[in-house]
């Protein structure tokens, strides 16, 4: 009876961490994309100190407190409907860092869990995290620091979905067959994932040096297929730390080569992701090949939509929010193939 009891609460503990995780991926999500909708909508700097918004808890809104704001930051007057986007994502993001907190002292109370070092360095990458939204405010949208900012909440964001998934899923018999031809796969597998990490940081490269409009037009740009493009100047990662960046500060041929660049850098990402979906179709997964073909194709039209209709903000947003959801599929397919073993017949 009282194994019983302690097998139960046992389940009882572990269920609360996957849940617990659980809900951390959608709070990961949910500043993602809260935090493109404030770069997208030029809320970056709409509140210049931090972690407070002209000295509030929130933000400024009355009007004496609006004209109290104003003398204390002369150089930068309150825009009301860019200090609420700032504060409400950086109030989501305080909230996810106490979750984690969280999450992390119930691992550490169960040490040799296998989830206990994923949960720390879960824990050091969004402290880590929460210093690049200061640095963001402190510097001025550097881009290195904004594109670096980006990269760390997707990585929080897998890190905390791949954690879900380690507390949810068990290993799972499939037939040999099926087991070779998914190990045959892996490896190309994790070649996507490297290189759609690698294009959402030249998202966030393009994001972050305004060259999403560099080319106004698709499938060509300037009516050019290849027009004059600074790739020197637009891939200078040594840019100067000091001058406000909010607007960008390249000139149109460096923003040309990035917007290229980042063109050149979907095709190859297609490519890639068509060929693991064609390989997983034939390795016996169908329904993976079909969920990723859809989430590449979403995210493709997305991004096309975006030069076409001139960066609209609700589709602006869904683009990151597209291209997170590519990312933890390809992630999640990763382990799915690693924890399969081969059925092993009686004869």
């Amino acid at each position: 009876m009282e194994s019983d009891i302690t097998e139960l609460r046992k389940n009882y503990k572990k269920d609360w961490r996957f849940r617990l995780a659980l809900i951390g991926t959608g709070l990961a999500l949910t500043v993602v994309v809260l935090g493109a909708f404030t770069r997208l909508s030029h809320a970056g700097l709409g509140c210049p100190d931090w972690p407070g918004c002209y000295g509030h808890l929130l933000w400024p809104n009355e009007g004496h407190e609006i004209a109290i704001a104003n003398q204390a930051f002369p150089h930068a007057p309150v825009e009301t409907d860019k200090t609420w986007p700032e504060m409400v994502h950086r109030y989501f993001a305080g909230s996810l860092l106490l979750l984690v907190v969280s999450l992390t002292f119930m691992f550490w109370r169960r040490r040799g869990h296998r989830g206990f070092y994923q949960s720390h360095f879960l824990l050091g990458l969004i402290i880590l995290q929460a210093a690049f939204g200061m640095w963001t405010v402190t510097l001025k949208l550097w881009p290195q620091v904004v594109t670096a900012h980006l990269l760390g909440g997707m990585a929080t964001l897998s890190v905390l979905w791949m954690l879900a998934e380690r507390l949810r899923y068990r290993r799972r018999l499939i037939p040999p067959h099926e087991f070779t031809a998914l190990q045959n796969l892996r490896p190309l597998a994790i070649v996507a994932v490297v290189v759609v990490s690698l294009q959402i940081a030249l998202g966030g490269w393009t994001s972050s040096n305004y060259a999403a409009l560099a080319c106004p037009d698709f499938p060509t740009c300037h009516n050019q297929w290849w027009p004059a493009a600074d790739f020197s100047e637009g891939f200078n990662i040594a840019q100067q730390i000091g001058p406000n960046y909010l607007g960008g500060a390249m000139e149109s041929d460096a923003r040309t080569a990035i917007h290229l660049t980042h063109r050149i850098g979907a095709l190859i990402v297609a490519l890639l992701v068509l060929a693991v979906a064609f390989r997983a179709w034939k390795a016996g997964s169908p329904r993976w090949a079909q969920g990723l073909i859809v989430v590449l194709c979403l995210q493709i039209a997305l991004g096309i939509a975006n030069v076409v209709l001139s960066l609209p903000l609700p589709i602006a947003v869904a683009h990151n929010a597209g291209a997170a959801l590519l990312l933890l599929s390809l992630l999640t397919f990763c382990y799915r193939i690693n924890t399969v073993q081969p059925e092993i017949r009686k004869t």
